[in-house]
């Protein structure tokens, strides 16, 4: 797998991921807003979303000295797949949780 892309190695990390997830739950709204939704510096957080922006995963409206993003089209369904994976993942972490839980208790 030594063809990795920016795109991937931007996915691979927890905040790029975050916001994505926070953008996509929050239609259009404003850096600060994910910034504190992901729990992210305002400044990490403008990074984030100009390499997203870079990516075609985000769009940025200006309306005076008003600056919304929003997800591109692409961003949606890259969001909604990384969306399915967060929670394929959570439910296999619960699985093996349980069947430790199991395996515990017929050791008592």
């Amino acid at each position: 797998m030594s063809d990795v892309t920016p795109l991937m190695r931007l996915l691979l990390h927890k905040k790029p991921v975050d916001t994505l997830l926070a953008l996509a739950e929050l239609k259009e709204t404003y850096a600060s807003v994910v910034a504190k939704k992901t729990d992210c510096t305002y400044p990490y957080t403008l990074k984030i979303l100009d390499d997203l922006e870079g990516e075609g995963l985000v769009e940025f409206n200006k309306e005076g000295r008003i600056k919304h993003v929003k997800l591109t089209p692409r961003g949606v369904d890259i969001a909604h797949d990384l969306l399915g994976l967060v929670r394929h993942l959570n439910q296999t972490k619960e699985k093996i949780g349980e069947e430790a839980e199991e395996i515990t208790q017929e050791e008592d």
